[in-house]
């Protein structure tokens, strides 16, 4: 039987599988699925795109930490898919610790690539060579992403389900 989790918060940089790993985590724990992206989108009526090119990454990040305060005290039997930059900001990480399990799921650049090649709708990986953007970014943000974890998940060649199976076999365990 698994200990009970209030929450269970996914982290990770983008395209390591948070919300369709975050979807059916939250439907095997009969869960409700939240992205913070998502709920900035219809907070903000503009998708996170449009707020980075009119108010700035800054903005944003701010909207975040808006957001978590705003749940932080009513979220409960939720999984919570974050932005990929979450975590940079220390009161976020406080936040998230405070709200539930974090569990980041480690993606090799490699396979982020081929996640996120061809898709126009990531802000912070415009520009001419996307290994390179990619390589940068998820260097700065690789210690926050390892220090916020309670749970470290490698998802590099498994499939969605094998993904949640292991998330549930380590919780099973904690």
């Amino acid at each position: 039987m698994m200990k009970k989790v209030d929450n269970i918060i996914l982290i990770g940089f983008m395209g390591s599988g948070k919300t369709t790993v975050g979807k059916l985590l939250a439907k095997n724990l009969a869960f409700d699925f939240l992205d913070t992206d998502e709920m900035i989108e219809a907070e903000e009526a503009m998708t996170v795109q449009h707020i980075f090119s009119t108010h700035g990454e800054e903005k944003f990040r701010e909207l975040e930490t808006s957001l978590l305060l705003s749940i932080s005290n009513s979220l409960e039997n939720s999984v919570l898919s974050t932005g990929g930059g979450m975590p940079i900001k220390e009161i976020n990480i406080k936040l998230l610790k405070a709200m539930g399990k974090i569990i980041y799921l480690r993606t090799s650049i490699d396979t982020i690539i081929d996640r996120v090649s061809g898709d126009t709708n990531r802000p912070l990986l415009k520009g001419n060579n996307l290994k390179e953007s990619v390589e940068r970014l998820l260097d700065s943000r690789l210690t926050y992403y390892e220090d916020a974890a309670d749970i470290i998940i490698d998802t590099d060649g498994f499939e969605v389900k094998e993904i949640v199976d292991k998330i549930l076999m380590t919780l099973k365990d904690k």
